[in-house]
């Protein structure tokens, strides 16, 4: 049987794709990070509040053309990188 898994598109849209995504995001927040952040984990585990805003890329590249940014935790160097290029407020 083919495990089928739900994609956020760059201009997202979902999709659906018989590869699983690389990278996982909140859509609220519209933050992106690797499956195992710890930050995500913890989130999840608390409750179903996050899992409802849940969404998966399959690229880095996908999430920045979505309008995502990095996440600070699991992302560092990213995060910086783009907290960088943010005006100064």
């Amino acid at each position: 049987m083919l495990k089928i898994y739900r994609l956020l598109s760059k201009d997202r849209q979902i999709y659906s794709s018989d590869t699983p995504g690389s990278l996982g995001g909140n859509g609220q927040m519209k933050i992106y990070g690797h499956l195992n952040c710890a930050s995500a984990k913890r989130a999840v585990a608390v409750g179903n509040t996050y899992q409802k805003h849940r969404v998966f890329f399959a690229d880095e590249a996908t999430a920045i053309a979505a309008g995502y940014r990095p996440c600070g935790k699991c992302m560092s160097e990213q995060y910086k990188a783009w907290r960088a290029s943010q005006p100064q407020r």
